[in-house]
């Protein structure tokens, strides 16, 4: 498994996995840059590249193995509704995993008001000092905004892959989410407890997106 999502529902007993995870996005969300605005960017990403999916694509696997592009696209209109429960301090279990109510095709119109709602919600500048509840375990906002915004991007690139698109990646926000995810997912540990693939080698020089991805466990 390689699922960004899957690791921070890890169970709780994954003590050594979620401290790692913590420190790093804390630290990584701590410095003067509001995490906020990368987030923002993220969700807006996604939103454009879930609503240039094309129905003959929905049977179409991902880079993701357990996930089709109509799997995936249920899960981001999931994860976008769980960004906002997690930033007003409510469970985020609340929110499955899976937005299955949603009908083939519908996505990027449930995901519009979703995108909305995280603005709203994360719009108040005391959210970053917060302390919320992910399923990872608790941490302060602006490491919860590093930790989705890592996960939005990956699988933005996951979906992209599967249909044929080409995002226009920032190269900035991908560094500093390679910053976060270096620290929160170390290479040696994989599988297990902590649910990616291998590190895929790419070249030093390679695009932040490629590096990002391959150290995912995803094969650029």
């Amino acid at each position: 498994m390689n699922e960004t999502e899957q690791l921070i529902e890890t169970p709780s007993d994954s003590t050594g996995a979620v401290a790692a995870s913590s420190s790093a996005a804390s630290s990584a969300a701590s410095s003067s840059f509001d995490p906020r605005v990368d987030l923002a960017a993220a969700v807006e990403l996604a939103g454009r590249t879930l609503a240039a999916v094309r129905p003959g694509q929905y049977d179409a696997p991902t880079p993701c193995e357990e996930f089709d592009v109509r799997r995936l696209s249920s899960h981001l209109v999931a994860v976008v509704r769980r960004i906002s429960v997690i930033g007003r301090g409510e469970d985020p279990f609340s929110v499955p995993s899976f937005a299955d109510e949603i009908a083939d095709g519908d996505w990027a119109a449930a995901w519009e008001p979703g995108a909305r709602e995280v603005a709203r919600v994360w719009a108040d500048p005391a959210v970053l000092g917060r302390q919320l509840r992910l399923p990872i375990g608790v941490l302060p906002g602006a490491a919860a905004a590093a930790v989705y915004t890592h996960e939005l991007t990956v699988h933005t690139w996951d979906l992209a892959r599967a249909t044929g698109q080409s995002p226009d990646w920032d190269p900035a926000l991908i560094e500093r989410v390679i910053g976060v995810v270096r620290g929160a997912l170390p290479a040696e540990t994989r599988g297990g407890r902590i649910p990616f693939a291998e590190v895929v080698p790419v070249d030093a020089d390679a695009p932040a997106i490629d590096r990002l991805v391959a150290w995912a466990g995803r094969r650029p």
